[in-house]
């Protein structure tokens, strides 16, 4: 089944490049990919600046998360790790929150001074703020579920804080932030794409780097430890490894939820190890078709608009949630 991760996501890429709501013919869409003008002036707008950079971002983003949700669960030892369950995402949105509501509600692909750069410091400080804050409870709390309690409390916490700043910001700015939070993977123009493809992919190949580390944690940390492994710097890379790909997709796509927590274990069920030299690729590709495909039912309303993203995957994920809450509810997962 692994193997036709490759076919399935080139072929739901395709899909996202060629339905929209402006049906553009199978030739049409090919011969502007190859650098022709097309028919239509329109056409080669919606292909090169709409399909192409959405299906792109919907495939970096969908991989990010899903190695994030991949790297947490094996640095916490518990399945429902994730960035959105132990409030990263949160984070990350509070970090944005504070730019684009105290700010001058500034827009996610604003270029100027203290725009766009403005989202990504504020979501990457947001989210290495809450994930520092889950290592050094982590230190304290030896249960994964008090752990887990834990990071869904400093979610709360946060969502509470960004509630008070919707309700002292402007009209405007308000309206700017929700759109935001609803999620979407149109948010990167093709003249940015270079700086987001760049830094998610420097992300997840120090994520390959940890394949090693990450092995040796799943028999905990005294072997870890007896093996040579310096538990202080993996988890100090852990954090920035997390941070910086769960504050990049979060500051251009809105909180994503639940392909960081669903992916990594479709990709167990799919593969039947916790081998991080299989699981980790496979989760890679498995985030970014699951992503393409949730892009994919967020267009097919056509003319009548594009669903929230936020909208479509619980829709995916949470049916996998519930089947590993009930497939581990006799093992020692959740304690």
């Amino acid at each position: 089944m692994k193997h036709l991760l490759l076919p399935a996501t080139l072929l739901l890429f395709a899909a996202n490049m060629l339905l929209g709501s402006v049906t553009i013919p199978v030739g049409e869409v090919v011969s502007i990919l190859c650098g022709d003008q097309g028919s239509q002036t329109s056409w080669h707008y919606i292909v090169w600046e709409s399909r192409l950079p959405s299906a792109l971002t919907a495939w970096l983003c969908g991989s990010a998360l899903a190695v994030c949700g991949l790297l947490l669960q094996t640095a916490f030892r518990n399945p429902l790790a994730g960035p959105s369950i132990l409030g990263i995402n949160s984070g990350a949105s509070l970090g944005v929150a504070l730019v684009m509501l105290c700010g001058a509600s500034y827009g996610v692909g604003s270029l100027q001074l203290g725009g766009l750069a403005s989202i990504l410091i504020g979501a990457f400080v947001g989210a290495m703020a809450v994930m520092a804050l889950i290592l050094f409870l982590s230190t304290l709390v030896r249960s994964n579920v008090l752990l887990l309690i834990a990071g869904m409390m400093i979610g709360y916490i946060t969502s509470s804080a960004i509630s008070l700043l919707n309700f002292f910001a402007t009209a405007e700015g308000v309206q700017s932030y929700m759109v935001w939070g609803m999620g979407h993977f149109g948010g990167v123009s093709m003249s940015q794409m270079p700086a987001f493809a760049i830094i998610t992919l420097l992300g997840l190949i120090g994520a390959f780097l940890l394949v090693k580390p990450l092995n040796a944690l799943l028999l905990g940390d005294r072997y870890a430890e007896n093996l040579g492994i310096n538990l202080r710097s993996v988890r100090s890379a852990l954090l920035i490894i997390t941070g910086l790909l769960t504050a990049i997709t979060t500051a251009f796509c809105g909180p994503v939820s639940f392909i960081g927590l669903a992916v990594p274990h479709l990709a167990r069920l799919l593969i039947g190890t916790s081998n991080h030299r299989s699981l980790l690729p496979v989760t890679l590709l498995m985030g970014g078709l699951v992503a393409l495909l949730c892009q994919l039912i967020c267009i097919l309303p056509g003319n009548r608009g594009i669903i929230p993203l936020n909208a479509v995957t619980p829709l995916v994920g949470a049916p996998v949630i519930i089947y590993v809450i009930l497939r581990g509810r006799n093992r020692q997962d959740f304690h």
